[in-house]
């Protein structure tokens, strides 16, 4: 694995590990993580494809200081240009880019302002299309996260953003979650130290760009194959969201993983791997 850089176009430096050799696999990992996360992917997939795992702008996962704040804006929509970016910079066609949560966001985003020409294929990892809910959509967060509700939360990461995220994780619907939080788990506390180590600013500051977008009537229009993988026990998202992404994309197959939470891919990286490489390798 080797650690490259690239200048967005404001001048942001983007980091991203490249590793392997084969066909292009293009990995975007969730809210409040970085690059680290697809170790376990990288590492099943880099005999057969060349993969690229970015730490989005506002996370770090290199162990780098931390540079001072650059002013720069940090939203989905400056993410998916980022990604225009990483694929002019390397030069890719038509890789296959799979976005777990805000990486879904982040490759929803990119489609809808970039389209899908330069995309051989697409992965999307237990992700709702619209976080906020109403009376006609219960698939975002929880199948109850109103806009009110988003604001709370959102006031609570600005007072506490360590216990405000643990609440979010452990709070949700998965009940093996709430079990753990309940009698202070040490992973519970691990996840608090992660947390505390973060820049909070920019993260804050994208949620809110996240929790904005509604990305439902793009749905239709995306013309690559589409692996779908959901969590059966998702914290956030109710079952019927996996099956809405499939039926409204006009080329998309879905797994449930059963018995696993939001991050179906990190419970099962074997299988996540193999499924993963077979669709991205067949005619």
């Amino acid at each position: 694995m080797e650690l490259h850089r690239f200048a967005a176009d404001d001048g942001e430096e983007i980091r991203v590990q490249v590793g392997g050799s084969g066909p292009a696999v293009v990995l975007l990992h969730e809210w409040a993580s970085s690059h680290r996360v697809w170790e376990p992917i990288a590492h099943r997939l880099i005999d057969r494809f060349t993969v690229y795992r970015w730490d989005a702008r506002g996370h770090h996962g290199h162990g780098e200081p931390l540079s001072p704040p650059s002013g720069r804006k940090v939203s989905v929509e400056r993410m998916a240009d980022d990604l225009a970016r990483l694929l002019d910079h390397f030069r890719l066609e038509r890789p296959v880019v799979v976005g777990h949560s805000m990486g879904a966001l982040t490759l929803w985003c990119y489609i809808a302002r970039h389209g899908c020409g330069r995309l051989g294929r697409i992965g999307i990892i237990d992700q709702s299309p619209r976080l906020i809910t109403d009376a006609d959509w219960r698939c975002g967060i929880y199948g109850d996260w109103s806009p009110e509700r988003d604001a709370i939360f959102v006031a609570d990461m600005r007072r506490d953003f360590v216990d405000a995220v643990v609440r979010l994780v452990c709070c949700g619907l998965n009940e093996r979650a709430r079990i753990r939080y309940q009698n202070h788990h040490a992973g519970i506390e691990r996840m608090r130290t992660y947390l505390g180590m973060l820049d909070h600013g920019p993260l804050i500051e994208v949620w809110q760009t996240l929790s904005a977008v509604d990305f439902r009537p793009l749905l239709p229009t995306i013309t690559v194959p589409a692996l779908l993988v959901y969590g059966s026990d998702s914290n956030y998202y109710p079952p019927a969201t996996g099956r809405f992404v499939r039926d409204a994309l006009p080329d998309a197959r879905l797994f449930v993983y059963e018995k696993t939470d939001h991050s179906p891919h990190v419970a099962l990286p074997e299988r996540f791997a193999a499924d993963l490489a077979g669709f991205a390798t067949e005619s």
